[in-house]
């Protein structure tokens, strides 16, 4: 236990004595995020917090995981240097969709075949278990890229990244606390002391992001905490704090970056466009064309995430597909609701 808070101390402290030099640099080198068409920003600010992140984080694990619990942590910290990389060049000097998909491939890759961060089993979904070693490892490659990016595309307004992180963090990093995994647990709640930090700085008026340094990142400690949290419940045995329909009560934790994703990219697919041109259907760029501030959107965002988890806990016996379609349901009729709010606001003004 003292491990994990003093994991969190120490990231937390990096973290928050590392960004005020980085803004500064920043500012003095131009390395800017500059407002445009899509922005929700209105000024020039940095965007290498990331960077700050990733440094707490880091060292934090290193630091105060013990020695009998490392494992295949190293492992993981060589995907974070990966992904470190690729955020960081991107920050610096924007690199194509093609070179960043290749370095979260082998970040992806280095989690499956060395650190056997895997799903195993469909776990009852459409009546399938176990599933082949091939299928297995496919299907894990991609669902830790999918929440990469998800993590990457939700990072659009002051607060909203680093708050989502942070209640993910916390909500996995106790159970794995609860449940014995100790080195799981320094892992989120070293990220979660370094999010704090940074929240310090991007609340409005933010003076820095987290650019995809530290969103890249973000979605990678949630794929490696959403994967675990999925598989440990095929060991433990009588625990009192096994979950029924654990892969939807998963999906549900990390509901809002996930069904955001998947709801943006059908509707691009829908207009004939690729699911990654940009645009402004987010859930975040709709609560903004409400009205609504940079934090009251994060506000509500938040809020509904914390929604979706209790839902989640209190149907679990449901089984996983009922549970799962509830999830679903219930953030498309949320979110068509907000858009035709939108439609009508707009309508009313023309």
């Amino acid at each position: 236990m003292y491990d994990i808070i003093l994991a969190f101390i120490t990231s937390f402290s990096l973290t928050y004595l590392a960004i005020p030099s980085i803004i500064h640099l920043a500012i003095k080198k131009n390395l800017m995020d500059e407002p445009g068409e899509r922005r929700s920003h209105k000024v020039s600010t940095p965007s290498l917090g990331g960077i700050a992140i990733f440094a707490g984080t880091l060292f934090s694990i290193i630091l105060w995981t013990p020695f009998e619990y490392f494992g295949d942590l190293q492992y993981i910290l060589c995907a974070f240097i990966i992904i470190f990389l690729i955020g960081a060049k991107d920050d610096i000097d924007p690199i194509s969709p093609s070179k960043k998909f290749l370095g979260e491939l082998f970040a992806a890759a280095i989690l499956v075949f060395r650190s056997n961060v895997r799903l195993t089993s469909l776990y009852g979904f459409f009546g399938i278990h176990e599933i082949p070693e091939i299928a297995s490892i496919v299907l894990s490659i991609f669902t830790i890229i999918v929440i990469i990016n998800a993590f990457n595309l939700i990072d659009g307004i002051n607060g909203l990244s680093g708050s989502l992180g942070l209640l993910i963090t916390a909500v996995l990093g106790t159970w794995f606390y609860l449940v014995g995994s100790i080195e799981i647990s320094i892992v989120a709640f070293a990220l979660g002391g370094a999010l704090v930090a940074f929240l310090k700085y991007n609340i409005t008026p933010a003076q820095i992001f987290m650019g995809d340094t530290g969103a890249l990142l973000l979605g990678l400690v949630c794929s490696i905490l959403a994967i675990q949290f999925i598989e440990h419940h095929n060991h433990l045995i009588d625990s009192p704090y096994t979950f029924n329909s654990a892969p939807s009560v998963a999906i549900a934790i990390l509901i809002l970056p996930l069904f955001d994703t998947l709801r943006v990219f059908i509707l691009r697919v829908l207009e004939g466009k690729s699911p990654f041109s940009p645009d402004r259907k987010h859930i975040h760029h709709i609560l903004i064309d409400l009205g609504l501030t940079h934090m009251q959107a994060t506000g509500i965002l938040f809020s509904t995430n914390i929604l979706f988890i209790i839902l989640a806990i209190m149907l679990q016996d449901i089984g996983n597909l009922m549970l799962l379609i509830i999830i679903l349901v219930l953030a498309l009729t949320l979110t068509t609701f907000a858009s035709r709010l939108v439609a009508k606001k707009q309508k009313l003004k023309s």
